[in-house]
């Protein structure tokens, strides 16, 4: 009778411990899944960080262009024909 006990119990904790290791297989499948995410959004910010820092600014020529026609000289010169 006793061993009948016995065989009991070590056939609950093996179950235990089965179960226990299924649940680590899931959790290490999520982690590899949040790992990979997690990669692939990391080179994905460093492509953009790159590609932002090689990209030339067409604004600045587009600014730079207008600047040269308004000068504030014409503006003073008005100025002054009213002043005197």
């Amino acid at each position: 009778m006793n061993d009948l006990k016995d065989l009991v119990s070590v056939a609950k904790i093996n179950e235990l411990l089965h179960k226990k290791e299924e649940e680590d297989k899931k959790k290490n499948a999520v982690l590899w899944v949040l790992a990979i995410v997690g990669v692939v959004a990391a080179v994905a910010a460093i492509a953009y960080g790159v590609y932002r820092f090689f990209t030339p600014d067409y604004l600045e020529d587009f600014d730079d262009d207008f600047d040269d026609d308004l000068d504030d000289d014409f503006f003073e010169d008005e100025d002054d024909d009213f002043a005197e």
